[in-house]
C-alpha cells in the first residue's frame, strides 16, 4: 500500500531524509519514531505528495506520488503536523469544502460528512469558527478532513501531540478502529503511542532508518528485557537476597523511589526463583514485575548512538 525506495530529500548541504526504503502493508499501523528534526515530517510530506523528493520514489496503492500525484492523493488521507485549516471557517463549512475538493457528491457526500462529525464528536462545535476551538477540537477537525473520503491509506503526523489524556485516548481508539481495513502511518515522538496503536515501528534519526521492528522486538533490545523489578520496605535484605540468585547478573536500586531491579544473565529466566526466595525469606513485597523492556531506553540507545557516531 505504501512503498518508498531510496527516498531522499536535500536542502543544499543538509540531507533531511537519507536514502529511506520501506513498505507498509494493508492492516498495518506503522509508528514513525524519531527525535525532533529526525526527518519524520519531511518523509511524510513526500509520501503525501506535498514535497518533491530530491531522489528516490514513493508509491501509494501503486501510484507514484510524483508521476501520478492526483491518483495517489485520491486514495490517501493526510493530517499534517499541527492540523492546519482555515480558521475563519466553522468545522461544518471546512468539512463541506474538503468534501467538494474530494469530489464527493449527492447522498454519499452528506453521509460522509455526517459520519466524520459523529466519529470525531464535533456536533458541539460545528457552528464555531475553527480559530476559536481548543487544540483538541482543532485536531479532531483535522482528523475528520483526513478521513472524510474514506481513504485506503492514512498519513497522520503527530496526531495526539498536545492533547490531554482523554483526547489522546479518543484519537488512539479511532486509529485502532480504522486499522482493520486501512494502511496507517503515524509519526510521533511519544513512545507510549507505539504500544497504544502500532503493530510495527521504524526509528529514524538524522534522516536515516536505524531500526524497523515490532514494538515487542524493540523492547527485547532493552537491558530491562526479562529483568525483575520489585518494591519492598526492606530494601537491604531484598538486595542481598536477589544477589544470591544464581542467574542474576546484577541488582540495581533506583535512587528516587528505591525500587529494585534484578537483571538476568543472558538467556536466563529469574522471575520464578526470585519470587520463591522472597516468599521463603518472608521479605515483604508490594509489587513484583517481570519487565518486557523499556522503549525509552531502546530509543535513546539507538538515536543517541547515531548522534554520537
Amino acid at each position: 500500500m505504501i512503498e518508498t525506495r531510496q527516498l531522499t530529500k536535500r536542502y543544499g548541504d543538509l540531507t533531511a531524509v537519507d536514502n529511506i526504503s520501506f513498505k507498509v502493508e494493508p492492516g498495518q499501523v506503522l509508528g514513525f519514531l524519531g527525535p525532533n528534526g529526525a526527518g519524520k515530517s519531511t518523509t511524510m510530506k513526500m509520501i503525501a505528495g506535498f514535497l518533491a523528493p530530491t531522489s528516490g520514489t514513493a508509491t501509494v496503492c501503486g501510484y507514484d506520488v510524483s508521476d501520478q500525484s492526483l491518483q495517489a492523493k485520491a486514495v490517501l488521507g493526510y493530517l499534517p503536523e499541527g492540523a492546519p485549516s482555515y480558521g475563519e471557517m466553522t468545522p461544518r463549512e471546512f468539512l463541506a469544502f474538503i468534501a467538494d475538493m474530494r469530489a464527493l457528491s449527492g447522498k454519499h457526500r452528506s453521509q460522509r460528512i455526517d459520519d466524520v462529525i459523529e466519529r470525531l464528536h464535533l456536533n458541539a462545535v460545528l457552528a464555531q469558527p475553527i480559530e476559536t476551538l481548543s487544540k483538541g477540537f482543532k485536531r479532531r477537525v483535522g482528523l475528520a478532513q483526513a478521513i472524510i473520503h474514506d481513504p485506503a491509506v492514512l498519513i497522520l503526523d503527530e496526531p495526539t501531540d498536545g492533547l490531554d489524556p482523554n483526547q489522546k485516548h479518543e484519537v488512539r481508539s479511532l486509529i485502532n478502529a480504522m486499522a482493520k481495513d486501512k494502511t496507517i502511518v503515524v509519526s510521533t515522538h511519544i513512545l507510549e503511542e507505539v504500544h497504544a496503536v502500532c503493530t510495527r515501528a521504524i526509528i529514524i534519526a538524522q534522516g536515516k532508518v536505524l531500526a524497523d521492528a515490532t514494538p515487542a522486538e524493540l523492547e527485547a533490545r532493552s537491558r530491562y528485557h526479562q529483568a525483575v523489578s520489585l518494591t519492598t520496605t526492606n530494601v537491604a535484605a531484598a538486595k542481598e537476597a536477589l544477589s544470591r540468585v544464581a542467574d542474576v547478573a546484577a541488582v540495581e536500586i533506583d535512587p528516587q523511589d528505591h525500587r529494585l531491579t534484578a537483571f538476568p544473565k543472558p538467556g536466563k529466566q529469574i522471575f520464578a526463583p526470585i519470587s520463591d526466595l522472597l516468599k521463603a525469606q518472608g521479605i515483604p513485597v508490594s509489587e513484583l514485575q517481570l519487565e518486557s523492556g523499556r522503549m525509552d531506553e531502546v530509543f535513546r540507545t539507538i538515536t543517541q548512538g547515531e548522534a554520537h557516531a
